[in-house]
């Protein structure tokens, strides 16, 4: 492929960073957008420009259709391809709500950002994908998400992302024989200031919670996205990836 294009959706802040300097550094063009982190979203984009990276910064909420047709636009008509799809956007309220005391709109918001998003992003870039012949599709779980488990206190988000499994198993299934292969990976409780950290900066780090002792990183995140999205990586397909150093839900707090 010459000059590849990735499209890191929601990645301006937290674990999205790593996973656009890594495609970067792995010769993607990058497209990113962002909802309200604009001042985010323009350093990074500073920083890609003065190491040479083509990058394309748009403004955009995923869970709006009208967006998501509009950001698809911008890059087509900048350069007419996709080959990288990479969905870490999703909101998710960190206060433990039982499903009973949501409200419509809460409920609404968790699905809309988590599970109707994909679909519209996905609906959008697959005619590209179609046409190369050629696509990688990663989207974002939480951990054992793939057994659909009950998550107290979280029930909507889970719920969305349960049915997000759904989806990315039935795409990788449908989008097989075009060349496009659709993963998810599930990384765990990964916290500021981890999101951005380096492997290297979590080293003799404890953290309780982990049974591998040492917080995940955003760079722990990157390295297996860049893995899925290589080209060499057409025979994975349908798998849920855990990135999780041992941590399940069992375990998560709000701190």
């Amino acid at each position: 492929m010459s000059h590849p294009v990735a499209w890191i959706v929601g990645g301006v802040k937290g674990l999205g960073v790593p996973l656009i300097k890594g495609l970067a550094q792995d010769g993607y063009r990058i497209a990113m957008n962002y909802r309200k982190s604009r001042q985010a979203g323009e350093q990074i984009q500073q920083q890609l420009q003065q190491s040479g990276t083509e990058t394309l910064l748009m403004q955009g909420d995923i869970s709006q259709v009208e967006d998501v047709k509009r950001m698809g636009d911008e890059i087509k008509q900048k350069w007419g391809r996709v080959d990288v799809l990479v969905c870490t956007a999703g909101p998710f309220i960190f206060k433990r709500t039982p499903i009973r005391e949501l409200t419509h709109q809460q409920w609404k918001d968790m699905v809309d950002g988590n599970l109707n998003s994909i679909f519209y992003i996905v609906h959008e870039i697959l005619p590209l994908m179609r046409i190369q012949r050629y696509g990688r599709i990663i989207t974002f779980g939480f951990p054992e998400v793939e057994q659909a488990p009950a998550w107290e206190g979280y029930g909507a988000y889970a719920a969305a992302k349960a049915g997000l499994v759904s989806l990315t198993r039935t795409l990788s299934r449908e989008e097989a024989p075009h060349g496009i292969t659709v993963n998810m990976v599930y990384p765990g409780d990964i916290r500021d200031p981890y999101k951005e950290a380096s492997i290297q900066m979590a080293k003799g780090q404890i953290d309780p919670q982990s049974p591998v002792g040492r917080p995940g990183t955003g760079e722990d995140i990157s390295r297996v996205v860049r893995f899925l999205a290589h080209p060499d990586s057409d025979f994975i397909t349908g798998a849920m990836i855990p990135i999780t150093g041992g941590f399940t839900n069992l375990q998560f707090h709000v701190k």
